[in-house]
């Protein structure tokens, strides 16, 4: 059912998260289950392999446990309604600060909650290429959100199929479009929203 209060929405859906670095909401599922994530963490190189979600605060059983009390919500009936309500206005917010898209059909009920939200301006940072280009399609995202696909490895170039990408430089070495300005400002987005912006091609981030 769809809940009648924000707090009840955002119980049914396993509740938001909240990224220190940055304004708004957010919202995670367990490292764990990245798909093309799980792969690429195998791989010498590649921006999975030194993936922030498995270390610090995201270990924690009690955040691991809010994680996957959000992955398990995935599947109820009234996710889409619910999400949308404990969103509750919010200017920004970020998917997946944790985890990736799981199907398509995730891509699209994200993109249901972004329809529902039209004052809310949303970033989906993903490493599902082909998931993304199944979607387009014969299909177009909201103004309001803003899907960011990844290259995969340090250094790589933006992936060229999408007008809206991100990639991962070494310090000190050339970026790609709008370089992150997050290690200059006590590792916070600041007044910067690059990452939300789909004017922005492309956001290249510092390895850390």
């Amino acid at each position: 059912m769809i809940a009648r209060t924000v707090g009840k929405a955002r119980e049914y859906v396993g509740g938001l998260s909240r990224p220190s670095k940055m304004p708004g909401w957010g919202y995670s599922i367990p490292a764990s289950y990245c798909k093309v994530g799980s792969i690429l963490s195998g791989i010498v190189g590649s921006i999975c392999s030194f993936c922030y979600a498995k270390k610090g605060r995201y270990i924690f059983p009690v955040v691991q446990a809010a994680m996957e009390r959000r992955f398990r919500a995935l599947e109820k009936p009234y996710w889409i309604e619910n999400m949308a309500k404990a969103i509750n206005g919010s200017t920004w917010f970020r998917w997946h600060d944790s985890g990736d898209l799981q199907s398509v059909e995730h891509l699209e009920k994200i993109v249901a909650v972004a329809q529902l939200t039209p004052t809310t301006r949303h970033w989906l940072p993903t490493r599902e290429n082909k998931m993304v280009l199944s979607y387009l399609e014969d299909s177009v995202f909201p103004s309001n959100l803003c899907v960011r696909v990844s290259s995969a490895m340090v250094g790589g170039k933006p992936l060229d199929k999408f007008p809206n990408t991100s990639t991962v430089h070494v310090p000190m070495h050339p970026s790609v479009g709008h370089s992150c300005p997050a290690r200059y400002q006590d590792n916070k987005c600041g007044d910067c929203r690059a990452c939300w912006n789909t004017d922005v091609a492309n956001v290249s981030y510092p390895q850390h």
